[in-house]
């Protein structure tokens, strides 16, 4: 027996196949964090979803504007001949009414969209994947750029000419606000070159009892008096039973004629200014027009600075509103997408009532026009700052 146990404890214990090796526990991996610059899925699913909930925002105001403006202008709906009021007018109308209101429409937009992004919880999980908030505001940046961009070029350069036929439309059919003649007009030709005008009637392209004065420093060179003085293109003018007194010291030359064609520096639209004539000229137009009438001596030209300022800043007020729609509507709430859209609604009135009065500061004299339009863009930029900071912890 002794033996038999010998045997087998001599024998070599041979390893067991079925036993499965020990497998090494790894640490956990870090979640990954994506760098600012890729762009991911969820930014091709944020700017889908933004461009498109504010193009049909769009759309939803159009038929609105359209309904309610045909409803005010029926009588010259229904006297103009059909292609004109299509074609001539709301062809033209509509485009003014999306650079008016893009502000409004971009901060429903995001409001919306947002809004049902964190009431279906996709924001928490974008968040839990590792996108930090400042990462999730790259796609909604791009968006208020593309509609800042789109608003400027159409404000600026697109809009203004389409405006010169919508405005004729109005004034032929529905109330005629063209400015067609003026009164004691005077105005700088060029430096120390003064011209006057008791009236200018621009139907018949006329003015009456004109005079010109041409000045030395605070010496007078020479006067031209004359009865009338006509129009006729481009700074060419007739003048008709005119006078010249030139001095010379004590001495005075005096000159007489009947008719005399001469190019003055000067166009009927320099001092017949109607009202919305700002919204024909493009941004280039408007600052030329500016330095012109400001040189010249012409106060009447605050609608026209208000207008250029207006278009730049718009332009920043995407970006504003954009941040606050996002900061008020990433998170949930018990009142659901409806208290998230009232509250938006009511900050985007609040802006566009806040610019509105502004304006009227800078009408009448107590800020430039600068100031006033970017006063609602300073006080909305410290409000986005405190929501985005607030929404970002």
């Amino acid at each position: 027996m002794e033996e038999e146990l010998n045997d087998i404890a001599l024998q070599p214990v041979q390893e067991t196949q079925d036993v499965a090796p020990v497998q090494e526990i790894q640490a956990p991996q870090p979640v990954k964090r994506y760098p600012w610059y890729y762009v991911k899925r969820f930014d091709r699913y944020i700017i889908k979803h933004f461009l498109g909930t504010f193009f049909f925002a769009i759309l939803l105001l159009f038929a609105i504007v359209v309904m309610f403006d045909i409803n005010e202008k029926l009588d010259a709906v229904l006297t103009a001949p059909w292609k004109a009021t299509v074609f001539q007018y709301f062809m033209n109308f509509l485009p003014f009414v999306l650079s008016q209101f893009s502000p409004l429409f971009t901060f429903i937009s995001v409001i919306f969209f947002t809004s049902r992004l964190a009431d279906r919880s996709e924001i928490i999980a974008m968040l839990s994947n590792g996108i930090s908030f400042q990462r999730l505001t790259l796609p909604y940046l791009f968006s208020a750029a593309v509609i800042a961009l789109g608003s400027y070029l159409l404000a600026a350069y697109i809009i203004p000419p389409a405006n010169v036929e919508r405005i004729a439309y109005t004034n032929k059919w529905v109330k005629n606000k063209e400015v067609i003649y003026g009164d004691n007009i005077q105005l700088q030709v060029k430096p120390g070159v003064m011209a006057y005008m008791a009236r200018y009637d621009n139907t018949t392209r006329s003015g009456f009892r004109f005079s010109l004065e041409e000045f030395d420093g605070n010496t007078l060179k020479s006067r031209l008096t004359a009865e009338t003085i006509k129009y006729d293109s481009v700074g060419l003018w007739t003048i008709r039973n005119y006078t010249i007194r030139s001095f010379n010291g004590l001495k005075e030359n005096r000159i007489n004629g009947t008719v005399m064609d001469t190019l003055l520096n000067i166009d009927p639209r320099d001092f017949l200014i109607s009202k919305n004539d700002e919204q024909t000229m493009t941004s280039p137009e408007l600052k030329e027009y500016i330095n012109k009438q400001k040189a010249r001596g012409v106060a009447n030209i605050k609608n026209f600075e208000i207008e250029y300022e207006r278009r730049i800043a718009m332009t920043a007020a995407a970006f504003i509103l954009t941040i606050i729609g996002l900061s008020l509507s990433s998170r949930k709430v018990r009142g659901g997408i409806g208290l998230n859209i009232g509250l938006g609604l009511l900050l985007s009135f609040s802006y566009i009532l806040f610019m509105t009065v502004t304006s009227t500061f800078a009408v009448s004299g107590y800020t430039s026009p600068r100031v006033a339009m970017w006063i609602p863009n300073f006080v909305y930029s410290i409000i986005a700052a405190v929501l985005y900071y607030r929404a970002s912890r």
